[in-house]
């Protein structure tokens, strides 16, 4: 039996290595032949490989991949023909055949396979085909989503008046189509408008050509009204593709017109030439504009095609149609609807999903269609969910939005993506409510449950200390074969000294976890027997981003754990291992008394922008890792708010009463001690009295041994000769061991230089004046400012934190080393005895706002 299924990509197994090496090309294959373990199962090559299944399945898996339909036909027939693999020596065997795209070249390969099969085999053909591509961030890899086929609405292309076609969103529509094609991706456009553009046309003709005989003709008689749909289509269909090519040679595109009616698809023959011709057209670079001549074509009729072909009755079931012939990776289906709903669209319970599972079979009620065009909101479902499940994956969207082609194609959460079960239940939003829930219950803990939490993850960091170190080294290992720099590499790296430090930490965070939830800052009598308090509660739901420090994972976690949040966790993949292996050990602590998935690590395959568009159901985020990450994630967070700081740039100002001893010290360990922290110096900024003095030279000396390179400031290069040219921008943040060096006239211009160019983050005063020093505290308006210290100070640990979610230069909320403290908010509670408004407005009661004391039993 030959039994010929299509599969996701992504369920492929991992490419061993076995026969010789054949050319790459997108037809990925896979044979199956049981009861064969005489085959080596470790020998790995790119294109051909083997791997050995437990033995209840026995099965010896190939992967192949051919640079077209012939050499994959040649392929297998050469793996049948080998001498340690023959279909003659097991004449009862299944052969499975995998293959993905195009379907007519499977078709082609099923029948060739049949024959070559020896008599008296019984053959059999079957056929399922279902998306490879099961995210939305595949979707901005043209290798992956390479193939797309886009049907545009009537509602899209046409003016509201449904006479003539919009013009300004054509023109956008095919930018961003050009833009695909130019990304070495092949485009097919299924298009509506010949029908609106025709009765512009001929609405304007009807208008010039009136004669008196026309007007006698219909004198007292009613003049006709409207145009006839399919004389519109012959009349707009000419105007329609020259609009096309038009507009694409502007981009050095060249478009072809391709017509068809319902009866194309009711033909093997005519659906075979139909698939030849957009394969030849897409080969050589032409995008195909496919539309329906409906000035011929018949109604549609429900069932009345072939087998393996639905039923052409609007143009979403036409382009899911061509979707499938000619294999495409992506279907976007563009109308004037965002996407599914939960609901009726227009009631205020409805959501637009994300996703959406044809197998589940949600409660979804759906609406109307557009206004404009024949195929209603089920229809449109019911051909997605038709050409996913022949093997593309399907977006529905709204294409009278702006630059919803390209956003699409770059992954981002736009529309409504259709997956499979298996995909919908890592929804990232079923893991939020799991996280708010969780982090509830986590807050009504007494206070030494949630302190138990925290030392027992304590301690497993330290018991379990081998599994995290073989975790972490499997981190390492990939990170310097994929050539990561060696600062990289060492943020990466766990040691037993830095899980030590980690563990002292956390115990640290755990001895003060009974003082932050339920604290009462605030007590006022609101007259007699009215008590109001403001009292600390957790912000809910925290989502931290960060980048290959796995020690902040539970740095974070235990944050978040003793102020009562839920937390979700979203690593970079360079520390994978790690953050798993540290994860799971939260969530056993987690289990001594709430639930593990109070903190969920995300793993997700969705991009971080889809995250941040979780509105709702995140209340903070905080980004953890360099400028770049967090002004991304500043940038594009929609509506939630961001904790943290995009620029590092530190100042230290030696002021001309500074001890030349302690500026030396200061300035080198704010520079030196680890230059690619966010609270490094940066800027160097000296008295101009200090200038070629023992304390200038040698701070500058002492920098130069450290290895640090130093970049003159304009105005110092103006009175001393350091070399080099002088730097054009101050707002800089090195990262490294370089920094500049400036000159101000005396404190006041200190203070204002680091106002317009630093970032609010820590500045640094050496001087023996009291007075300049408090001055300066005063005045400087960053999240830390210090005296006689370096500004490597600016840290959670060493500020007794315990740890840090990081450092924020915001002006509202936290700033600074954000502790448990920056993760807590407010709420009122006011306790009365039947107060009403009435009763004072009466006079019964009168307002007293008392402030009371608050005692220990407040808290």
């Amino acid at each position: 039996m030959v039994f010929v299924r299509v599969l996701p990509f992504t369920t492929c197994p991992p490419v061993p290595t076995y026969l010789p090496t054949l050319p790459y090309l997108p037809y990925l294959t896979y044979l199956t032949l049981p009861t064969l373990p005489t085959l080596p199962t470790c020998l790995l090559t790119t294109t051909i490989g083997c791997y050995w299944q437990p033995p209840t399945s026995s099965r010896l898996s190939f992967k192949f991949a051919a640079s077209a339909p012939n050499d994959l036909c040649s392929c297998i027939s050469s793996v049948l023909n080998s001498p340690s693999l023959t279909a003659n020596a097991h004449p009862s065997v299944q052969h499975t055949m995998l293959l993905r795209r195009p379907i007519n070249q499977v078709w082609q390969f099923a029948n060739k396979l049949r024959d070559s099969v020896p008599a008296p085999t019984t053959i059999q053909t079957q056929l399922r085909y279902s998306s490879h591509i099961m995210h939305r961030h595949q979707l901005s890899d043209p290798r992956i989503a390479r193939r797309v086929v886009i049907k545009l609405g009537s509602a899209v292309i046409t003016r509201q008046d449904e006479v003539g076609v919009a013009l300004g969103r054509m023109a956008s529509i095919i930018e961003q189509a050009a833009e695909l094609q130019q990304q070495g991706r092949e485009v097919i456009l299924v298009t509506s408008g010949a029908v609106a553009f025709g009765k512009q046309l001929l609405q304007q003709q009807n208008a010039l050509s009136r004669s008196i005989r026309q007007t006698l003709k219909f004198t007292g008689a009613s003049q006709p009204t409207g145009v006839d749909p399919r004389a519109a289509s012959a009349a707009g269909q000419g105007g329609l593709v020259s609009l096309y090519q038009s507009m694409f040679s502007q981009y050095g595109i060249t478009c072809a017109q391709v017509l068809v009616t319902k009866n194309d698809f009711r033909a093997r023959s005519t659906l075979t030439h139909l698939t030849d011709t957009l394969n030849e057209l897409l080969s050589m670079n032409v995008i195909p504009v496919i539309n329906e001549n409906d000035a011929v074509s018949p109604p549609g009729i429900q069932n009345a095609d072939m087998e393996g072909v639905i039923s052409v009755l609007d143009n979403d079931s036409l382009a899911a149609n061509v979707a499938k012939q000619v294999g495409a990776d992506l279907l976007l289906l563009l109308s004037d609807v965002d996407g599914i709903y939960s609901g009726p669209p227009n009631k205020p319970s409805s959501r637009l999903l994300d996703r959406y599972c044809p197998d589940s079979n949600p409660d979804i009620t759906f609406g109307s269609g557009s206004k404009v065009g024949r195929g209603g909101m089920q229809a449109k479902v019911d051909s997605a969910t038709w050409a996913w499940r022949n093997g593309s994956a399907v977006i529905i969207a709204n294409g009278m939005k702006l630059n919803t082609i390209k956003s699409v194609t770059s992954g981002q959460k736009v529309g409504t993506f259709f997956t499979n079960e298996a995909s919908m239940s890592a929804n990232v939003e079923e893991q939020c409510a799991a996280v708010r829930r969780g982090g509830r219950k986590l807050s009504q803990l007494p206070p030494s449950a949630r302190q138990e939490i925290i030392e027992r993850l304590a301690d497993l960091l330290v018991e379990r200390e081998s599994g995290i170190l073989k975790a972490n080294q499997r981190d390492i290992k990939a990170a310097k074969e994929a050539n990561t720099s060696e600062a990289l590499v060492a943020r990466l790296s766990l040691t037993p000294a830095k899980l030590k430090s980690l563990a002292d930490g956390l115990r640290q965070i755990a001895a003060g976890s009974d003082q932050h939830i339920g604290r009462v800052l605030k007590k006022t009598k609101i007259s007699d027997n009215l008590i109001l308090q403001q009292e600390t509660v957790p912000i809910g739901v925290l989502m931290v981003i960060f980048e290959s420090r796995p020690d902040c994972l539970p740095q974070v976690s235990a944050l978040a754990i003793a102020s009562g949040n839920g937390l979700l966790l979203k690593g970079g993949k360079e520390a994978k291992h790690s953050n798993e292996y540290l994860h799971k050990l939260v969530q056993e602590a987690l289990s001594l008394h709430a639930d593990p998935e109070t903190v969920t690590l995300v793993s997700t395959r969705e991009g971080v922008s889809s995250l941040l568009e979780l509105e709702g159901m995140i209340d903070l985020i905080i980004p953890r890792g360099g400028n770049a990450l967090v002004k991304s994630i500043q940038e594009q967070a929609s509506g939630i708010p961001v904790l943290g700081h995009a620029d590092g740039i530190c100042h230290v100002y030696v002021d001309k009463n500074a001890d030349p001893q302690k500026a030396v010290n200061v300035v080198v360990d704010a520079k030196a001690d680890y230059p690619a922290a966010c609270n490094a110096m940066e800027t160097l900024l000296f008295h101009r009295d200090l200038v070629n003095t023992d304390i200038f030279t040698d701070v500058l000396r002492a920098l130069k041994k450290a290895g640090v390179k130093v970049n003159v400031g304009p105005r110092l290069d103006e009175l001393v000769a350091l070399g080099g040219p002088p730097v054009d921008d101050y707002h800089v943040e090195y990262g490294e061991l370089e920094c500049t060096v400036e000159v101000v006239d005396d404190l006041e211009a200190a203070v204002d230089h680091i106002h317009d160019h630093g970032s609010s983050h820590t500045e640094v005063i050496v001087t023996e004046n009291e007075d300049c020093a408090k001055r300066f505290l005063n005045s400087v308006d960053s999240a830390c400012v210090f005296w006689n210290a370096s500004s490597r100070f600016a840290d959670g640990y060493r500020f007794g934190l315990g740890a840090e979610v990081g450092i924020s230069t915001s002006r509202i909320h936290a700033r600074g080393p954000v502790g448990v403290e920056g993760l807590l908010t407010t709420k009122w509670k006011l306790i009365g005895d039947g107060h009403t408004i009435k009763s004072f407005n009466d006079g019964s009661y009168s307002y007293q706002f008392e402030s009371l004391s608050i005692d220990k039993k407040d808290n």
